[in-house]
């Protein structure tokens, strides 16, 4: 009886290291889904409206460290919006990307402090850094488009 139990753990952790395994090559796995938010940017001087973006949010250390690597692209209106506990120092690369971003750093009151465009590339990854508490990524070109620069807002629903 003692060698059958010992077997059937044995293969249990074995299972969990495959699966341990497969997580840490594939972390996207580890996700099973997303919160959405809708994110506003207005003027930082007039309050006028400037775009509205319908946001995966990533608020969690997997989230985040996948990012948007495991989307093959994203619509016009689409977006990913990075939250963290506070406003600081943050730096964001292109990991296993697909396609070129704008990536919007806003502080702890959804003030926009630098937009960076970036494009997918190889190691050594570029950093973008800025200083936010929110990281808003959407396709490339957006931030232009829409005429959003540092000192606009994100209003930021997620109802």
């Amino acid at each position: 009886m003692n060698r059958r139990l010992i077997r059937v753990v044995a293969a249990l952790a074995l299972v969990a290291l495959a699966g341990i395994a497969v997580a840490a090559t594939n972390p996207a796995l580890l996700i099973t889904g997303y919160d959405t938010a809708t994110v506003e940017a207005v003027d930082g001087d007039t309050g006028e409206s400037l775009a509205t973006v319908d946001a995966r949010v990533a608020d969690g250390f997997v989230k985040q460290y996948v990012g948007l690597s495991a989307t093959e692209e994203l619509g016009a209106g689409e977006g990913m919006l990075f939250v963290h506990g506070e406003s600081a120092e943050r730096a964001y690369v292109m990991r296993d990307m697909a396609f070129a971003l704008d990536i919007v750093f806003a502080d702890e009151n959804g003030t926009v402090t630098r937009i960076h465009e970036a494009t997918p590339d190889s190691r050594p990854l570029t950093r973008y850094e800025g200083t936010g508490r929110y990281v808003l990524e959407v396709p490339r070109g957006w931030s232009d488009r829409h005429g959003v620069d540092p000192g606009d807002r994100l209003a930021i629903d997620r109802s």
